[in-house]
């Protein structure tokens, strides 16, 4: 039997401070009519809306798309997550992603917590969480994590609900192979950097003894949609640059592997950030990296980038319009990023 469908495509809002939980739970039940797959919301280092009650939103505005969010891990316990995951799911009748990323030393700071080895935490809170999960009394002893015949008082509806890990650094893209149900790659990003970062996954994952099959690759994508090329890349500057505050953040992307991004780069730009401000870093972004980590330009050129990112291996390309007045245009182009029905694929 041969079938038509057409590529994935999922909407992500939460870095716009000045969306409200109402605007952005009215978006995603336009972005369900358009026909996107998936809504997908942003618990931004920031501090702008949390998920718990964005997501809330989401679900009672929607019916079909799935519904994912970040959640870093440490600021909420496991036994909280597991809890907040289960009722997410269950409001939204078996829609919900939870997408768990490693609590850094910058986050730790943010929240007056003390530093602890990200990448054990977050071993630890991914089987503690998926343990709850099952409704099961849970006893566990780790590093960091200690939970004493704990679980949750009712039966959640799945057992089995997805989580994928958010990875932006080596370690974090091999414990997402190692033990994940998908991976959620950063954004501000090039194609050529999703491909070396799931070549990262895919060994790790292949060691562990686990199929690729079922594992999912979704991506943030920085999209803007103008009328000319020139005005779009203007118009996500800012977001290329957001990349460039902290060294940490840039330099982990050329750590995994971003050919795009000179090594000298993090730190430099963050240090004129530092002493100059934004307006400095902005002027100082080269327009090269803008247009090679974002997808910028009329919509057949957004959709020609998009492509790029899935045959780098991103199942699951999530929008991201980079200004308010963009989000319109973004919403209405599903068929023209996607096709109109897509390419023909044989079931049997």
């Amino acid at each position: 039997m041969t079938t038509t469908s057409r590529p994935r495509l999922g909407f992500a809002v939460g870095y716009d401070p000045s969306a409200s939980v109402g605007d952005m739970a009215a978006l995603m039940a336009r972005a369900e009519a358009r026909g996107f797959d998936t809504g997908f919301f942003s618990e931004t280092f920031y501090t702008n809306r949390d998920s718990v009650s964005a997501v809330a939103a989401f679900a009672t505005a929607t019916s079909r798309i799935a519904l994912g969010t970040t959640q870093v891990v440490r600021l909420r316990s496991p036994l909280v997550m597991a809890q907040t995951a289960a009722s997410l799911d269950e409001l939204s009748g078996g829609r919900f992603v939870l997408v768990v990323g490693a609590c850094t030393d910058k986050h730790a700071a943010r929240n007056g917590l003390p530093p602890q080895a990200p990448g054990v935490v977050l071993r630890e809170y991914v089987e503690c969480v998926r343990r709850l999960l099952t409704g099961a009394q849970v006893t566990f002893r780790g590093r960091y994590v200690s939970l004493d015949g704990v679980g949750l008082n009712w039966t959640p509806a799945r057992a089995d609900i997805p989580i994928w890990i958010a990875a932006a650094s080596p370690l974090g893209l091999r414990i997402a192979g190692e033990i994940a149900d998908g991976v959620l790659l950063d954004a501000g990003t090039s194609p050529e950097y999703s491909a070396n970062a799931l070549a990262i996954a895919r060994q790790a994952r292949r060691a562990a003894g686990l199929d690729w099959a079922g594992f999912t690759v979704a991506q943030l994508v920085n999209t803007s949609i103008e009328e000319t090329k020139a005005a779009a890349l203007e118009a996500v500057r800012w977001e290329v640059a957001s990349k460039f505050k902290y060294p940490s953040t840039a330099r982990g992307k050329v750590l995994v592997g971003e050919p795009n991004i000179s090594p000298d780069a993090p730190a430099e730009l963050s240090s004129i950030y530092a002493e100059k401000g934004l307006d400095a870093l902005l002027a100082a972004i080269p327009d090269g990296y803008v247009e090679a980590l974002t997808a910028a330009g009329p919509v057949p050129e957004v959709r020609r980038r998009l492509e790029r990112y899935r045959a780098a291996g991103v199942d699951l390309p999530l929008v991201r319009a980079a200004t308010a007045r963009q989000v319109d245009r973004l919403l209405g182009a599903v068929e023209e990023l996607t096709g109109p029905a897509g390419e023909a694929r044989d079931v049997r």
